[in-house]
């Protein structure tokens, strides 16, 4: 049985019920999530007798394959990890083959097959909590606890690695522990969380301020200024009617904020328009919240203190284009907001705007349900999130068909980021020629940057698009910047002469971050640090991104090693080139952007490292041979091979 302590109520249900253990439900729930230590003793793992364990939770989810994600999320919530046995006891009750569920649970990089500890720590590897010494923090916490890094220590209690983007740029160095983000790291504070560990005091006992977590708004414009009553903007949409509200949205030419800058208002119509079939006839509102571009957290912000304006959003846009469900796509990085988020939608449902006869109109019906990601950069991609949000591996689908005519589960679904999704709600209250007169032309409104780096004082900077890059420098403090990565590793990186170029569609388009590096630092190192993200964050799926991410990962680091020669950078250039034409997602095709850019812009970081005009071999066969040098005792010339051993007289 599943002791009560470790269930939390799920969005949608009004309270968990507990008999002997076992929990049960009123209805069907949307998301249950627990961060702790798992609660089973090594006997019961060791017996791998799991059908009476996980029935409380197969029975929650009503052995649903579509929600197989979740069911495995609180599977390892209880066992600490998805141990063989339990992976077949949930494949024979959703109806799915064994090897499918062992697929899912491998693809997610926060589930795991194997053991990983009673804490499992992730230090942020993105290159911001780098240049804040996050590397040298990770192993000073290896140093002591005695663990080697990406291994679980011999007692079982913990293991220590790194993950992609925390989403916390701005306060960090920041870690994950147990799933739950920790900001400002420092020396002392890993020590003191080393000795929590190694006395393994429970989390919920660790110092508070470990876990806090600000806002930072630094510059406010009309969206994080505006004040708003909950609901306003949904009952404004239903005075003005559906086609109005799509009469407003053309008007106000609302561009998407994930960086593509897709009219909003085509996607709308385009999924009211079209056609619903099949025994789940509807339409749906996808949120996508999983911002996972290293140097983004703005969502993070508009989540934690504009949720109400976001669920606005996502109600407006369920109106108009006659929606009867919303869902809410939060990164697994966010799930400390899950509680907020759930009890906001509960106030939301008791005041009358979710659920049916909505703001008292009989026959409007729409609701919102939240779901976890599970650690995995490729679900930013919306046809890559509906594969996810449908219990499967965040593989892109081929498009065509689009998500407006064959999204979630087959029907027209509408995906907008959480920044658009708040735009479109002022936009409901303030009509659209209020927000076409903002910005440019080809873009209204404002935008959010997530600005982090060398900067006084990073955070989050509201401008009506057109801001030069220049103005936002100098307000975050950046005066000695020599580099500015927009839109993060995917995106461009301008050099100082480009500092007069404009955040815009038309010029610079961004999702929103903005990393600025100065003239202290490395490009090259920089543009190394996304190589990885990129090799390590590829879902697999075709072969130039499978493999092409690797080969740039390893010429950069033969490059970075002194190995590397013109050969190196001639083969990431081929690369790059395969990669934008042939790779079946915007993931491979934007994978060595930055390295483009920095071989065209900062060509000397790259050339200072390397060691010949020729090719230089990677494999070094003398230091592969050092360790039989050790086994045998031997150190002589004839031990050696090459030139070692010429120069030491040897006859190798």
């Amino acid at each position: 049985m599943i002791p009560a302590r470790w269930i939390s109520a799920p969005v949608g249900t009004s309270r968990w019920r507990t008999a002997g253990g076992a929990a049960k439900l009123k209805e069907k729930p949307a998301i249950a999530v627990v961060v702790g230590e798992p609660v089973v003793s090594e006997k019961i793992l060791a017996s791998g007798q799991f059908d009476e364990l996980l029935r409380p939770i197969l029975d929650r989810y009503c052995r649903d394959a579509g929600l197989l994600v979740e069911i495995l999320r609180e599977t390892q919530n209880v066992l600490g990890y998805l141990p063989a046995g339990a992976l077949t006891v949930i494949a024979k009750a959703v109806g799915t083959p064994r090897a499918r569920v062992e697929g899912v649970a491998g693809f997610y990089s926060f589930f795991h097959l194997e053991p990983v500890g009673r804490y499992r720590v992730l230090f942020s590897d993105n290159i911001t909590d780098r240049m804040l010494g996050s590397a040298e923090l990770l192993d000073r916490l290896c140093n002591k606890l005695w663990v080697e890094r990406g291994k679980v220590s011999e007692d079982g209690l913990v293991s220590v690695d790194t993950t992609s983007c925390t989403g916390m740029c701005d306060q960090g160095p920041a870690l994950l522990v147990n799933g739950r983000a920790m900001t400002r790291m420092s020396a002392e504070r890993i020590g003191r969380i080393g000795e929590l560990i190694r006395a393994q005091v429970p989390m919920s006992e660790w110092p508070n301020e470990y876990f806090l977590v600000e806002d930072n708004i630094r510059r406010r414009d009309t969206l994080l200024n505006s004040n708003w009553q909950e609901g306003e903007a949904l009952k404004a949409a239903i005075a003005r009617g559906a086609e109005g509200m799509l009469a407003e949205m053309k008007l106000s030419n609302l561009r998407g904020r994930g960086g593509a800058g897709f009219t909003t208002h085509i996607k709308w119509e385009s999924a009211r328009r079209a056609a619903v079939h099949g025994e789940r006839s509807a339409r749906y509102v996808v949120c996508n919240a999983d911002e996972g571009e290293p140097g983004t957290f703005k969502d993070r912000v508009l989540l934690t203190s504009y949720a109400d304006l976001l669920f606005d959003g996502m109600s407006v846009a369920g109106f108009t284009i006659g929606a009867t469900k919303g869902l809410l796509y939060l990164r697994g990085e966010y799930a400390y907001l899950l509680p907020q988020l759930e009890e906001n939608l509960r106030n939301r449902r008791a005041d009358g705007l979710l659920g049916n006869a909505v703001c008292g109109v009989a026959g409007l019906t729409f609701d919102i349900e939240i779901r976890l990601g599970a650690g995995a950069y490729v679900c930013g991609e919306e046809t890559a999130l509906l594969e996810s949000l449908e219990g499967k591996r965040g593989v892109p689908r081929i498009r065509p068909p689009f998500p407006v005519t064959a999204g979630y589960l087959g029907q027209p679904t509408v995906v907008n980021n959480v920044e658009t999704l708040c735009k479109a709600a002022l936009i409901a209250v303030k009509g659209g020629a209020w927000f076409a007169g903002l910005g440019t032309k080809q873009s209204t409104g404002t935008k959010l940057l997530s600005i982090s780096g060398d900067v006084e004082v990073p955070g989050i900077y509201e401008y009506p698009f057109g801001v030069s890059v220049e103005q936002v420098l100098n307000d975050c403090g950046a005066g000695n910047a020599q580099a500015v990565q927009i839109s993060g590793p995917s995106g461009i990186c301008l050099a100082t002469h480009e500092f007069s170029r404009r955040i815009a569609f038309e010029d610079v388009p961004t999702a929103g971050a903005f990393m600025v590096f100065g003239a202290h630092r490395d490009m090259f190192e920089v543009a190394r640090n996304f190589a990885h993200f990129f090799a390590h964050e590829s879902c697999g799926f075709c072969t130039p991104c499978r493999v092409g991410t690797s080969l740039v990962a390893n010429c950069m680091d033969k490059i970075g090693n002194g190995q590397g020669s013109p050969y190196e950078i001639n083969e990431i250039f081929k690369i790059h080139r395969l990669l934008h034409v042939a790779s079946h997602c915007g993931l491979g095709q934007a994978a060595c952007n930055a390295l483009f850019d920095t071989l065209h812009k900062f060509r000397p970081a790259y050339e200072r490292r390397l060691r010949s005009l020729d090719f230089e071999p990677a494999f070094d066969l003398d230091e592969a041979l050092a360790g039989a040098r050790r086994m045998t005792g031997r150190d002589d010339p004839g031990a050696h091979f090459g030139l070692a051993a010429r120069v030491s007289g040897g006859d190798a």
